[in-house]
């Protein structure tokens, strides 16, 4: 039975105050950090009366995120490491050409980008494959018909949509949502499985049908170049052997996953490991004693480009983290209860609330929270939410952070959002609001497949 005597207290309505707060600021399409900022501080200053407390609350607050976001930071840095390593030895272009051969028609074309690009995106992660399946297969695609922004869509959708929401090889989503609902990861993965299958499948499929009329272009702009046409060259031993082993490598790691049933940080670790060892190869054979300065060049600009997409991640969550247990550890051992977990206990006491109102929170705050264009932002808040609906109504946790994340993802983590458009629609030449515009039906569609699905499970 739930404890029907919450209070709420101060600190509770000052929390409330800054979720709204960045809510809205995040409606207005403003970035978020300096309100976080400024509500650790009031909360700090109201949790431990006084004015010390509030300014070290921020900094606790901000560790406290960063320690739990540390592990999938390392691992897209290294991940990126590596991609920088196969793009400059050329083995990214090796690696494409196969493809080229079978992109016949506009249609099949659309799909072969859409599952390549969600291929490279679970072991690169979207940001540095857009880049590379742009680059290599967009001249290819549009030789054979396919519409730039037919394209976009494909990448879109496969991209930072299916394959940044599910994220089961890096599971850097997964390994936020869990971490804020005080689950595993594993229970994200698995008991949310059949969300992010429903969520893909209805959201592609429809994309597919919608557009099927115009996916190909007219005859006579197929032979324009978006992209400089790919030059058929004599590719290096060192290309060749990186290339081979890169495939190679990562069918094994995926291999020893289910061999082994490694999943969660031991997953992670081995496909971060794999990605490193791969790098040191290749800046060995393919750049012999300069090998030493490519390597700290790569890992350099691999934690950049991660710090780079955290950093305001850990600030927003460092707030988020005292709605859940993170405020025991931010706030002092007098509060064991986070304060989203009372709120949600009080409401559960005070209003009408199921299992399926619940749900539907879940998806409308992932949702909003997204519309900061990151998609990321919101799952500290959808996570812990998770955790204490999930309490106040006897429903699964791992059900109600997966449609969070699901929502909060493909609105804000590229699919939707115009301004978190913009690198797709610039390697495809097309407008980020027509992209955005031509998103909006198949996502919404598979939206509210993905929730009458989560009506049945949760």
């Amino acid at each position: 039975m739930l404890d029907s005597t919450i209070i709420l207290t101060p600190l509770h309505y000052v929390y409330f105050i800054g979720v709204i707060t960045i809510l809205f600021v995040m409606m207005l399409r403003k970035d978020t950090p300096i309100v976080c900022i400024v509500f650790l501080f009031l909360l700090g200053l109201v949790g431990t009366e006084s004015l010390i407390g509030g300014i070290q609350t921020i900094f606790k607050a901000l560790l406290y995120a960063a320690i739990q976001f540390m592990e999938i930071i390392a691992t897209i840095a290294l991940v990126t490491a590596f991609s920088k390593c196969l793009a400059e030895l050329g083995s990214d272009k090796l690696l494409m050409m196969p493809m080229a051969k079978v992109m016949k028609t506009p249609s099949i074309t659309w799909w072969i980008m859409g599952i390549t690009m969600f291929i490279f995106s679970l072991f690169l992660w979207p940001s540095p494959s857009v880049a590379l399946i742009g680059a290599i297969m967009l001249p290819f695609a549009i030789k054979a018909g396919l519409k730039p922004l037919a394209a976009a869509m494909a990448i879109n959708l496969f991209g930072h949509g299916i394959a940044l929401s599910y994220d089961f090889i890096i599971q850097g989503a997964p390994a936020i949502s869990a971490g804020s609902a005080g689950i595993t990861t594993a229970e994200i993965l698995s008991q949310g499985r059949p969300l992010f299958i429903v969520m893909g499948i209805t959201t592609v499929v429809s994309a597919f049908l919608l557009n099927r009329k115009e996916l190909s272009a007219p005859i006579s702009s197929r032979c324009v170049t978006i992209l400089p046409e790919l030059q058929i060259k004599k590719y290096s031993k060192s290309t060749i052997a990186l290339a081979i082993a890169t495939p190679i490598a990562f069918l094994l790691d995926i291999c020893f996953m289910l061999v082994f049933h490694l999943n969660g940080g031991d997953a992670t670790s081995i496909v971060a490991g794999t990605a490193v060892l791969l790098m040191c190869f290749g800046a060995i054979i393919g750049f012999k004693k300069q090998a030493l300065e490519k390597v700290t060049g790569y890992i350099t600009d691999g934690f950049l480009f991660a710090i780079k997409i955290f950093a305001p991640v850990i600030i927003i969550g460092g707030f988020f983290f005292l709605g859940g247990d993170g405020i025991t550890s931010i706030l002092g051992e007098q509060y064991q209860s986070g304060i989203l977990n009372d709120w949600a206990i009080w409401l559960a006491h005070n209003t009408p609330l199921n299992k399926y109102i619940t749900a539907f929170i879940q998806m409308a705050i992932g949702a909003v929270t997204g519309l900061d264009g990151s998609g990321f932002s919101g799952l500290p808040l959808t996570g812990s939410l998770a955790q204490t609906f999930g309490s106040a109504v006897n429903g699964s946790v791992a059900i109600l952070a997966s449609l969070g994340q699901i929502s909060a993802i493909f609105i804000g983590g590229g699919t939707i959002v115009p301004w978190g458009l913009i690198p797709v629609a610039a390697i495809c030449n097309v407008d980020p609001l027509e992209l955005a515009r031509k998103n909006i039906a198949p996502v919404s569609i598979g939206l509210v497949f993905t929730f009458i699905t989560a009506c049945f499970l949760i």
